[in-house]
C-alpha cells in the first residue's frame, strides 16, 4: 500500500514535470511565452482538464515561495540607498495607481448591482497585480534594471504592503462579529515588531552566519543557508501578517550589500525558477471551467471591465508622472491584471462573510482569467509594438552605482572631461542616449549607462542627491538648460558645470543656475588664435600671455553679460548688454598692448574663475 502511495505520488510528480517540459517549449516556439505555456499545461492536468490533480489551491500555495524567492533576489539587486532612491515611485506613484483604479474599479462593479462593500473587495484584491507575471515577463525581456522595470517594481512593492491595512479593512466589514478577532493596533504593532526582528537579523546576524559557514567549505550547507534565509525572512513576515514576498525582499536588501550576495543569488535562482513555474501550472489548474460555463456572461464581462478600467487608469497615471506613451501602454497592458494576493484577500472576505460562496467563486475566476490572457495581451502588444516602432530605440540602462562625479553626455567632449577627471583619481559615472556610441564604448571596456538625461528618475537613481559635481556635457542646448534648471531647482547645493553651444546659450544656462558655464569651442578657439601669432613672429612667452590675459577677460565678460542678459530683449537691441561688452573689449584691447610692448599688468577677474559665484 505505501509502494502503491509513493507511485502514485511520484505519478503527480512526473507529470508536473512533463507538463511543464512538453507545453512551455511549444508555447516558446511559436512565440507566445514561457507563462502562456505555463498556465496551457496546468489547465490540462487539472481538476478541470484530465482530472489528475484535484486540490491546486495547495500547489499554488506552496509555489508561491517561487515568488517569494525572485523577490530575494530582485532585493539582493537593489542596495539600500538605492531603495530609498525610489521611495517617491513606491509612495507617490505606488498610491495613485493603487488608490485610483481601486475607486474607479469599485464604482464598475457597483453598475452590475453589487453592494459597496462587495464592489470594493472586488476591486482592491483585482487591483493587487501579479508579481509572478510582471517579473518573470520582465526578467524574460532583461528589463528588470531598466528604469521602466524599476517603476513596476517600486508600483509592486507598494501592492504588497497593502495587504495588512485590505485583510483588516475585510475584518471591519464582516457582519459576523468574532470574539476571538485580533485587534487592528496589536495586528500592526506585531507587523512592526516582525518587520523589526527581520531588520536585526539581516545587519547583525546573517552576515556572521554565512562567515562561519563558509570556513566549513561544504556546498550544500551554504544552499541550506540560503534557503533558510529566504524562507526563515518570509515565515517571520507571514507570522508578522505580512506579504512572505515582501519579507524575502527586504531581506535580500539587507544582503545586498553582503560580500556573499552573488553566492546567494546562485545558490536560490534553481529553486526559485522550479517553484516559480509550478506556481503558473497551479494558476492553469484553478481556472474553474464549470464556474465560467454556468456564469461566462457574467465573468466575460467582469474580466473585460475590469482590465479595461485597470489598464485606462494605469496608462494615466504613468502620463500624470511624465512616463511617455510606449512605456505607460506597456506597463497598462502588463500590470492591467489581478495577482495572487486577490486570492488572499477573496477568501478572508469569505471566511468573514463579507460576500457569499458564489461571489467567492465569481471573482476568483474573473482573477484567474486576468492571469490567463495578460500573457497572450503582452505578446500581441509585443508584435504591435514591434511593428510599430523600428526606430532601434531602447529602455534606460538601470544604474547600479553611485559616483560623487555624474557626467551627463559622454561624446567628444564629454569623454575628454571623463578622461581628465578619471586620471585624477575621480569615480565618474556616464550617461549618454546614443545606443550605439554606448555600445561601442562598452567593446572598449568604457562603462558608460545609455539613457536621456531629461528622465529624472534616471538621475535620481544615478544618486544625484550624493554627487559631489554633475557635468552637462550633452550636445543639445534646450536638454541642457532644462537639465540644469531642475537640478538646481531640487538640489539647491549641488555643483554644476554645464556645456554651452554659444554666449547665448551660456547666458540661458547662468539663468538656469549653473555655477559654471564652458562654451565648447572657447578655449579651442584661444589656442587657435595663440598659435596663429606664434606663427606669425610672436614671441610664444608673450603670446601665451596674453592668451591668458584674453581668456579670463572673455570669461569675465560672458559672467558680467549674463547678468544683463534678458531673453525677451533681442540679442543686438539690448543696450545695456552691448554697452557692457564694448567697454569690456575697449579694457581688454588696451591690457594686451601693454603686454605687447613687455609691460606688466595688473588685473584680476571681477567674478572669480565661475560664472555665477564665479564666472565664465
Amino acid at each position: 500500500m505505501a509502494e502503491a502511495g509513493m507511485a502514485g505520488e511520484l505519478i503527480k510528480v512526473v507529470t508536473l514535470l512533463g507538463a511543464a517540459v512538453i507545453a512551455v517549449p511549444i508555447f516558446r516556439k511559436i512565440g507566445l511565452g514561457s507563462v502562456l505555456g505555463y498556465l496551457a499545461g496546468g489547465l490540462l492536468i487539472g481538476p478541470f482538464g484530465l482530472g489528475i490533480f484535484t486540490d491546486p489551491q495547495t500547489i499554488i500555495h506552496v509555489a508561491e515561495l517561487g515568488v517569494v524567492m525572485f523577490l530575494f533576489i530582485i532585493g539582493l539587486e537593489m542596495q539600500p540607498a538605492h531603495l530609498w532612491g525610489l521611495r517617491r515611485q513606491i509612495f507617490g506613484l505606488g498610491s495613485l495607481q493603487v488608490l485610483g483604479a481601486t475607486a474607479l474599479m469599485t464604482a464598475v462593479i457597483m453598475l452590475f448591482g453589487a453592494s459597496w462593500q462587495v464592489a470594493f473587495i472586488g476591486a482592491a484584491g483585482f487591483v493587487l497585480t501579479s508579481t509572478a507575471i510582471v517579473m518573470s515577463s520582465l526578467g524574460e525581456n532583461n528589463e528588470l534594471g531598466t528604469a521602466k522595470g524599476q517603476s513596476m517594481v517600486s508600483i509592486l512593492l507598494f501592492e504588497d504592503l497593502l495587504i495588512v491595512p485590505l485583510l483588516a479593512i475585510v475584518a471591519f466589514l464582516s457582519p459576523v462579529v468574532h470574539a476571538s478577532e485580533t485587534p487592528a493596533w496589536q495586528s500592526i504593532l506585531v507587523a512592526i515588531g516582525s518587520l523589526l526582528a527581520l531588520f536585526f537579523a539581516g545587519r547583525v546576524l546573517i552576515n556572521p552566519l554565512f562567515k562561519i559557514l563558509a570556513k566549513t567549505g561544504v556546498r550544500e550547507i551554504m544552499t541550506a543557508a540560503a534557503l533558510l534565509v529566504v524562507l526563515g525572512s518570509a515565515l517571520l513576515m507571514e507570522l508578522g501578517g505580512l506579504s512572505m514576498a515582501m519579507g524575502a525582499f527586504v531581506a535580500g536588501v539587507l544582503l545586498s550589500e553582503s560580500s556573499f550576495r552573488h553566492q546567494l543569488e546562485a545558490d536560490i535562482e534553481p529553486f526559485r525558477g522550479l517553484l516559480l513555474g509550478l506556481f503558473f501550472l497551479g494558476v492553469g489548474m484553478a481556472l474553474d471551467l464549470s464556474v465560467v460555463a454556468n456564469n461566462w456572461q457574467l465573468i466575460t464581462l467582469g474580466v473585460i471591465a475590469l482590465m479595461a478600467t485597470k489598464g485606462i487608469w494605469i496608462y494615466v497615471a504613468a502620463r500624470l508622472t511624465k512616463s511617455d506613451h510606449a512605456i505607460a501602454t506597456e506597463r497598462a497592458v502588463m500590470m492591467a491584471q489581478g495577482g495572487e494576493f486577490a486570492f488572499v484577500l477573496f477568501s478572508a472576505a469569505a471566511t468573514h462573510s463579507v460576500i457569499d460562496a458564489i461571489t467567492h467563486a465569481n471573482l476568483t475566476a474573473i482573477v484567474v482569467l486576468s492571469m490567463v490572457l495578460t500573457p497572450l495581451f503582452l505578446v500581441i502588444h509585443g508584435k504591435f509594438t514591434s511593428r510599430k516602432n523600428n526606430d532601434g530605440t531602447r529602455d534606460s540602462d538601470h544604474i547600479d552605482e553611485e559616483n560623487p562625479i555624474i557626467i551627463l553626455g559622454h561624446g567628444r567632449y564629454g569623454q575628454d572631461v571623463n578622461g581628465m577627471m578619471t586620471a585624477c583619481g575621480y569615480q565618474t559615472t556616464l550617461i549618454d542616449s546614443d545606443a550605439d556610441h554606448v555600445d561601442g564604448l562598452a567593446s572598449l571596456g568604457i562603462k558608460t549607462y545609455y539613457g536621456d538625461a531629461t528622465r529624472f528618475d534616471l538621475l535620481e537613481m544615478a544618486g544625484v542627491a550624493k554627487a559631489k559635481l554633475v557635468v552637462v556635457a550633452i550636445d543639445d542646448p534646450q536638454k541642457a538648460s532644462s537639465i540644469v534648471k531642475h537640478l538646481r531647482h531640487d538640489y539647491p547645493t549641488l555643483p554644476i558645470v554645464a556645456r554651452a553651444y554659444d554666449r547665448i546659450h551660456a547666458y540661458q544656462l547662468h539663468h538656469a543656475g549653473a555655477n559654471a558655464v564652458i562654451r565648447e569651442t572657447f578655449d579651442s578657439a584661444v589656442r587657435t588664435a595663440k598659435t596663429g601669432l606664434e606663427i606669425l613672429g610672436m614671441d610664444s612667452d608673450i603670446a601665451e600671455r596674453i592668451a591668458h590675459l584674453y581668456h579670463h577677460r572673455d570669461r569675465d565678460s560672458v559672467a558680467a553679460a549674463a547678468e544683463t542678459y534678458d531673453p525677451s530683449i533681442g540679442r543686438y537691441k539690448n543696450t545695456h548688454m552691448i554697452s557692457l561688452l564694448n567697454e569690456h573689449r575697449a579694457d581688454t584691447k588696451l591690457m594686451i598692448d601693454q603686454l605687447m610692448r613687455g609691460e606688466e599688468i595688473d588685473w584680476q577677474p571681477k567674478r572669480g574663475t565661475y560664472l555665477g559665484q564665479s564666472g565664465d
